[in-house]
Protein backbone atom coordinates (compact mmCIF):
# COMPACT_ATOMS: atom_id res chain seq x y z
CA UNK A 1 0.00 0.00 0.00
CA UNK A 2 1.49 3.45 -0.85
CA UNK A 3 2.31 6.37 1.62
CA UNK A 4 0.13 8.99 2.26
CA UNK A 5 1.25 12.51 3.57
CA UNK A 6 -0.88 14.90 4.97
CA UNK A 7 -0.98 18.45 3.61
CA UNK A 8 -2.66 21.27 4.79
CA UNK A 9 -3.60 23.93 2.11
CA UNK A 10 -4.34 27.16 2.73
CA UNK A 11 -7.12 28.94 0.63
CA UNK A 12 -8.16 32.62 0.41
CA UNK A 13 -10.14 34.62 -2.26
CA UNK A 14 -11.49 38.35 -2.69
CA UNK A 15 -12.53 38.69 -6.12
CA UNK A 16 -15.68 36.99 -8.38
CA UNK A 17 -17.72 35.52 -5.80
CA UNK A 18 -15.09 34.77 -2.98
CA UNK A 19 -17.26 32.31 -1.19
CA UNK A 20 -18.44 30.70 -4.27
CA UNK A 21 -14.84 30.32 -5.15
CA UNK A 22 -13.49 28.41 -2.28
CA UNK A 23 -16.50 26.35 -1.97
CA UNK A 24 -15.45 25.33 -5.59
CA UNK A 25 -11.99 25.06 -4.83
CA UNK A 26 -13.03 22.82 -1.84
CA UNK A 27 -14.92 20.44 -4.63
CA UNK A 28 -11.91 20.45 -7.01
CA UNK A 29 -9.33 19.54 -4.25
CA UNK A 30 -11.62 16.78 -3.48
CA UNK A 31 -10.95 15.52 -7.14
CA UNK A 32 -7.19 15.51 -7.38
CA UNK A 33 -5.58 12.56 -8.49
CA UNK A 34 -3.71 10.50 -5.57
CA UNK A 35 -5.15 12.52 -3.11
CA UNK A 36 -8.01 12.74 -0.77
CA UNK A 37 -9.76 15.53 1.16
CA UNK A 38 -10.18 14.79 4.32
CA UNK A 39 -11.91 17.47 6.27
CA UNK A 40 -11.68 21.70 5.77
CA UNK A 41 -12.73 24.43 8.46
CA UNK A 42 -15.58 26.56 8.31
CA UNK A 43 -14.73 29.83 6.01
CA UNK A 44 -13.77 32.86 7.58
CA UNK A 45 -13.75 35.92 6.55
CA UNK A 46 -10.55 38.50 7.25
CA UNK A 47 -9.11 42.06 6.40
CA UNK A 48 -6.66 42.24 3.32
CA UNK A 49 -3.20 42.20 4.68
CA UNK A 50 -1.22 45.77 5.35
CA UNK A 51 -4.05 47.90 5.23
CA UNK A 52 -4.60 47.53 1.14
CA UNK A 53 -7.98 49.12 -0.35
CA UNK A 54 -9.48 45.87 -1.56
CA UNK A 55 -12.78 43.44 -0.82
CA UNK A 56 -12.56 41.35 2.14
CA UNK A 57 -10.84 37.80 1.93
CA UNK A 58 -13.07 34.69 2.15
CA UNK A 59 -10.63 31.79 4.10
CA UNK A 60 -9.88 28.32 4.60
CA UNK A 61 -8.23 25.40 5.48
CA UNK A 62 -8.33 21.99 3.63
CA UNK A 63 -6.30 18.97 4.89
CA UNK A 64 -5.18 16.70 2.48
CA UNK A 65 -4.14 13.25 2.98
CA UNK A 66 -1.98 12.49 -0.74
CA UNK A 67 0.64 10.54 -2.22
CA UNK A 68 1.19 13.48 -4.69
CA UNK A 69 4.84 14.78 -4.00
CA UNK A 70 5.20 18.47 -3.02
CA UNK A 71 6.02 20.32 -6.14
CA UNK A 72 3.44 18.27 -7.55
CA UNK A 73 1.04 18.91 -5.60
CA UNK A 74 2.15 22.75 -6.03
CA UNK A 75 1.60 22.29 -9.87
CA UNK A 76 -1.91 20.89 -9.11
CA UNK A 77 -3.08 23.54 -6.78
CA UNK A 78 -1.44 26.23 -9.41
CA UNK A 79 -3.40 24.58 -12.18
CA UNK A 80 -6.91 24.94 -9.97
CA UNK A 81 -6.03 28.78 -9.51
CA UNK A 82 -5.75 29.35 -12.91
CA UNK A 83 -8.52 27.59 -14.31
CA UNK A 84 -10.49 29.65 -11.23
CA UNK A 85 -9.45 32.76 -12.86
CA UNK A 86 -6.35 33.61 -10.98
CA UNK A 87 -4.31 35.90 -12.80
CA UNK A 88 -0.97 36.84 -11.57
CA UNK A 89 -0.23 40.87 -11.04
CA UNK A 90 3.24 40.10 -9.22
CA UNK A 91 1.45 42.40 -6.94
CA UNK A 92 2.17 40.99 -3.05
CA UNK A 93 -0.85 40.75 -1.39
CA UNK A 94 -3.07 41.93 -4.42
CA UNK A 95 -6.55 41.17 -4.59
CA UNK A 96 -7.17 37.75 -6.30
CA UNK A 97 -10.09 35.15 -7.42
CA UNK A 98 -8.09 32.42 -5.65
CA UNK A 99 -4.96 31.65 -3.21
CA UNK A 100 -3.99 28.34 -2.68
CA UNK A 101 -1.16 28.05 -0.43
CA UNK A 102 0.30 24.50 0.96
CA UNK A 103 1.15 25.50 4.50
CA UNK A 104 2.58 22.29 5.92
CA UNK A 105 3.80 18.84 4.28
CA UNK A 106 3.79 16.36 6.86
CA UNK A 107 6.89 17.60 8.88
CA UNK A 108 8.67 18.98 5.80
CA UNK A 109 10.71 22.11 5.96
CA UNK A 110 12.40 23.74 2.97
CA UNK A 111 13.32 27.15 2.15
CA UNK A 112 13.16 27.29 -1.35
CA UNK A 113 11.84 30.19 -3.24
CA UNK A 114 9.05 28.07 -5.14
CA UNK A 115 7.95 26.33 -1.89
CA UNK A 116 8.68 27.36 1.19
CA UNK A 117 7.70 24.84 3.76
CA UNK A 118 5.77 25.87 6.66
CA UNK A 119 4.68 28.42 4.62
CA UNK A 120 6.02 31.81 5.33
CA UNK A 121 4.06 33.72 7.45
CA UNK A 122 2.08 30.81 9.13
CA UNK A 123 2.97 31.77 12.68
CA UNK A 124 1.26 34.92 12.69
CA UNK A 125 -1.52 35.21 10.24
CA UNK A 126 -5.06 34.63 12.16
CA UNK A 127 -6.69 34.10 8.35
CA UNK A 128 -4.38 30.61 8.69
CA UNK A 129 -4.22 30.23 12.28
CA UNK A 130 -7.47 29.62 13.33
CA UNK A 131 -9.09 27.59 10.58
CA UNK A 132 -5.66 25.35 11.07
CA UNK A 133 -6.69 24.91 14.67
CA UNK A 134 -10.30 24.24 13.82
CA UNK A 135 -9.06 21.35 11.34
CA UNK A 136 -6.20 20.15 14.12
CA UNK A 137 -6.33 21.28 17.22
CA UNK A 138 -3.31 19.09 18.89
CA UNK A 139 -1.13 19.94 15.67
CA UNK A 140 2.68 20.60 16.22
CA UNK A 141 4.64 22.10 13.59
CA UNK A 142 8.11 20.96 12.23
CA UNK A 143 9.85 23.46 14.34
CA UNK A 144 8.30 21.70 17.37
CA UNK A 145 5.90 24.83 18.36
CA UNK A 146 2.19 23.81 19.37
CA UNK A 147 -0.36 25.40 17.42
CA UNK A 148 -2.39 26.34 20.19
CA UNK A 149 1.06 28.39 21.47
CA UNK A 150 0.80 30.29 18.21
CA UNK A 151 -2.71 31.39 18.21
CA UNK A 152 -2.15 32.65 22.22
CA UNK A 153 -0.23 35.25 20.34
CA UNK A 154 -2.28 36.19 17.27
CA UNK A 155 -5.21 37.82 18.11
CA UNK A 156 -8.56 37.27 15.90
CA UNK A 157 -7.72 40.82 14.90
CA UNK A 158 -11.16 41.31 12.96
CA UNK A 159 -11.37 37.93 11.48
CA UNK A 160 -14.83 36.42 11.53
CA UNK A 161 -16.27 32.33 11.19
CA UNK A 162 -19.24 32.72 8.62
CA UNK A 163 -19.87 29.43 7.89
CA UNK A 164 -19.56 25.60 9.09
Amino acid sequence: MEQYSTAYIGLGSNLAEPIQQIQQALQTLASLPQTQLRKHSSLYRSKPLAGMVQPDYINAVAVLETQLPPYLLLEHLQTVENQQGRVRTGERWGARTLDLDILLYDQLQSSDPRLCLPHLGLTQRAFVLYPLYECEPLLTLPDGTKLVTLLQHCPMDGLHRIEN
